[in-house]
């Protein structure tokens, strides 16, 4: 049974693709395994890992030669569901998911930096995992005059993907400030660092919509994460 929020499997095969190919485990030019070996070694059927493919091609990612195989096209920039996810395994790469730890609408922490209009947010905790492993836990926060409430129901595992269809907020940019913070008292028991204790964190921004979206003013969320070293 598919978790609530998650991709579809085909989406997560390309995305997972997608960050080996930016974190250069997969090289520019690169000749994947034929696609029912590749299928067998990823547990999936044929016919998903053809859809995972096409979506890299229609991206602009692989190359299909008739014939010959499908090639890896590296690209600086990769459209990915998870772009602006600075968060990386040691080896590199790695699929993001995700599990919601609780959704609250609240009053805005004055700690906070400035964004959009409303007095109160939309406060998101989740525990973050990178194909598997304990990555982050992650507290988000979206303006409440985007939704009158949000539930865990609604989000997707990419916070990026429920923005523009839920609530037709493009990210444009994200800007990340990294040094050592306190891990919060809400992390649950899994997360590698105790509460209370010092550990790497990750204060983020994420900037104004895009010309697409002009009606959205200022900032659309706030992400600060606390991560565990991704190893």
């Amino acid at each position: 049974m598919a978790v609530p929020g998650s991709l579809p499997v085909y989406l997560r095969i390309s995305e997972t693709l997608i960050r080996d190919i930016a974190a250069g485990r997969l090289m520019d030019g690169e000749k994947l395994p034929p696609e029912r070996e590749m299928a067998r070694g990823l547990g999936i059927a044929v016919g998903t890992l053809r859809q995972a493919l096409k979506d890299l091609a229609d991206k602009g990612m692989l190359v299909r030669v008739q014939g010959s195989g499908n090639y890896i096209r590296a690209k600086t920039n990769p459209e990915s569901l998870y772009s602006l996810l600075r968060l990386e395994l040691a080896e590199g790469g790695g699929l993001p998911t995700a599990r919601v730890l609780s959704v609250d609408r609240l009053p805005k922490d004055p700690a906070l930096p400035q964004f959009g209009s409303h007095p109160e947010g939309h406060r998101i905790r989740r525990l973050r995992f990178l194909s598997g492993v304990v990555a982050a836990v992650e507290e988000i926060w979206l303006d409440a005059s985007h939704a009158a409430m949000v539930t865990a129901g609604d989000l997707s595992e990419s916070l990026y993907l429920t923005y523009r269809q839920r609530f037709d907020l493009w990210i444009a940019r994200a800007e990340d400030r990294v040094g050592q913070g306190i891990c919060p008292d809400w992390a649950p028991p899994e997360f590698t660092h105790r509460p209370g204790r010092s550990c790497p964190r990750s204060h983020g921004e994420a900037g104004p919509p895009t010309a697409a979206s002009p009606k959205l003013p200022g900032h659309g969320s706030t992400p600060a994460r606390c991560a565990t070293p991704a190893a």
